[in-house]
């Protein structure tokens, strides 16, 4: 039995690209929705998956057979619970299914968070 080639990419562009048809609209609108949020980001790959970091990371995204998912760290979702309760989530990621609307205010609210909460960390690291 031959073993299923890795999939490699090297950048955003690259990994969308790979993904099946049908959802890569919804993850360019991820995508742009992210860059909207926190303009200032860097795009990068960290951890195999399409990730944004200013003053440290602020998002990873991954796709799935059935659904998409957001990655922030866990402190940054806890504003949100209420907003996700629609959503299957975990300690750092909400999953969104595939064939459902994207929900563009809801994810560049978290995304505003989570580089808010960057910033204040750091600049609460430079003022000790």
């Amino acid at each position: 039995m031959e073993k299923e080639k890795k999939l490699r990419f090297t950048t955003i562009d690259d990994y969308i690209a790979l993904q099946p048809e049908r959802i890569q609209p919804t993850l360019e609108l991820l995508r742009q929705t992210i860059r909207d949020a926190a303009p200032e980001a860097e795009e990068l790959i960290s951890y195999s998956m399409p990730a944004f970091k200013f003053k440290g990371m602020v998002t990873w995204f991954h796709t799935y057979k059935k659904h998409y998912a957001i990655y922030v760290r866990p402190h940054v979702l806890e504003p949100f619970r209420e907003k996700l309760s629609d959503y299957k989530t975990s300690q750092s990621a909400v999953q969104f299914p595939i064939n459902t609307v994207f929900p563009v205010e809801l994810v560049s609210e978290i995304i505003r968070y989570a580089v808010k909460c960057n910033t204040e960390n750091v600049s609460s690291k430079q003022k000790k």
